[in-house]
């Protein structure tokens, strides 16, 4: 080998090295980041709660007041669209922002510019009527979402000592639980004023990536070492992980499996409650609320409990696995009664099991990357597991509508739980 080959690989190691495993050993941050905590329990909250919702909650509204015979339709095609969309931005900008150096960071830009351009695209798309315009705008708020996806969860492996990553992933848990519960019950209120109620999204998530960004702190790596783009650092950054990563895939096809099934339950809520059960749209939006509440405070119950309990019990694995199994659970209720209530004991096991998940499932992840080398494309792919199983959800959900009714739903997310439940299972690194 040459001397300048065995060079090469030396500075690819040491850069990767020092990019993406965090400078801060568990000496050197004795004590719990309380600023980073914080700023990573918002960090769900500045892409998922306002965009998720909107998705959710306000999309659905508003393509029913367009295109009451084609709602279901229009919004699996939105869904389908945007995630393929989504699994290639989140895997790319996952990569690109590993490899940034800017005096902004390598995180920051991503989380800026992709915000940014949520926000302009929300406020679009409250202002159409043209439902193939609002999937080609959503094209681009799509792209953006996963782009600070992508980027702002590996923020802890950068810049949290090992010792304190499993509870910094809690405080993200427990924020993500809030982003899911909290901001569909909020969106719920602007059913009678879609409109309004997307330029709130915008302005929501403006305003906490703001307040992300100003805790998280993250400054200029202009210092770190340069990675050269040849034929070892593309497969090393853009490229799907071959080394050691039978558990970083049974973990990623898990949690695509587990989100897929709690999402096709979730997306058509608003119709779950209207062509189903029978409701009309004040009732609806009144059940809506409800079940959000049950979800939100029982979720962030579970969430702060998760945590603790798993880190005193020393098991990752059987936290998930249990949470799980317990969302194939709960769909078991409105399959086969068709009251409001059997919705709202769904939302009570869900919500056990949501919390339950989103408080360990971090912790999980950080232990079966193949290498923390290339952390922010390795968790980008399990936010992709996560994105776009919500955006498959919603389209695989409008298919099993149309050709079996709103029953199949239920049917199929407790097969979706089991799956995914069993995936995890099998992984023998995490016990």
């Amino acid at each position: 080998m040459s001397e300048k080959k065995k060079d090469d690989q030396r500075v690819v190691k040491s850069a990767v090295g020092e990019i993406t495993n965090a400078k801060i050993k568990d000496e050197e941050q004795p004590k719990l980041p309380w600023m980073i905590s914080s700023a990573m329990f918002l960090a769900p909250l500045c892409w998922y709660g306002p965009i998720g919702s909107t998705r959710s909650v306000l999309i659905p509204q508003l393509f029913a007041q367009l295109d009451p015979v084609h709602k279901v339709w229009a919004v699996g095609i939105l869904a389908t669209v945007a995630s393929i969309v989504g699994a290639i931005s989140n895997l790319l900008f996952g990569a690109f922002s590993d490899v940034t150096r800017t005096h902004l960071g390598k995180r920051k830009p991503y989380i800026l510019v992709g915000t940014l351009a949520v926000a302009i695209s929300l406020v679009v798309i409250a202002n159409m009527k043209s439902i193939t315009a609002i999937i080609f705008v959503w094209i681009i708020a799509a792209a953006a979402e996963n782009a600070i996806a992508a980027a702002i969860y590996p923020q802890i492996s950068d810049r949290v000592a090992p010792k304190w990553r499993g509870t910094v992933s809690t405080f993200y848990g427990v924020g993500f639980t809030i982003a899911q519960q909290g901001f569909a019950l909020f969106a719920a209120q602007f059913l009678g004023d879609v409109k309004f109620g997307i330029y709130t999204m915008a302005a929501c998530t403006v305003i906490l990536a703001v307040i992300h960004v100003l805790l998280i702190k993250e400054g200029s790596n202009l210092d770190e070492p340069k990675v050269s783009l040849n034929k070892e650092t593309l497969k090393k950054y853009f490229f799907f992980p071959t080394h050691d990563a039978r558990d970083f895939y049974l973990a990623l096809v898990g949690k695509f499996f587990m989100v897929v099934g709690s999402t096709i339950v979730t997306t058509f809520l608003l119709f779950l409650f209207t062509d189903y059960i029978g409701q009309s749209t004040g009732e609806a939006g009144k059940s809506i609320s409800i079940f959000s509440s049950i979800m939100l405070f029982i979720g962030v119950f579970f969430a702060l409990l998760g945590g603790p309990i798993a880190d005193k019990l020393k098991r990752v694995k059987a936290p998930v696995v249990i949470a799980t199994f317990a969302l194939g659970f709960a769909a078991f209720f409105p399959l086969f009664v068709k009251e409001p209530w059997a919705m709202f004991v769904y939302a009570v096991i869900a919500a056990f099991g949501n919390g339950l998940y989103n408080s360990v499932d971090g912790a999980l992840n950080m232990d079966v990357l193949p290498s923390s080398d290339t952390a922010g494309k390795d968790l980008g792919l399990i936010n992709l597991a996560n994105t776009l199983g919500q955006m498959l959800g919603a389209m695989v959900a409008s298919a099993i509508v149309e050709a079996f009714g709103y029953g199949a739903i239920f049917i199929f997310a407790i097969c979706m739980e089991i799956v995914g439940g069993v995936c995890i299972l099998l992984i023998k690194r995490v016990h």
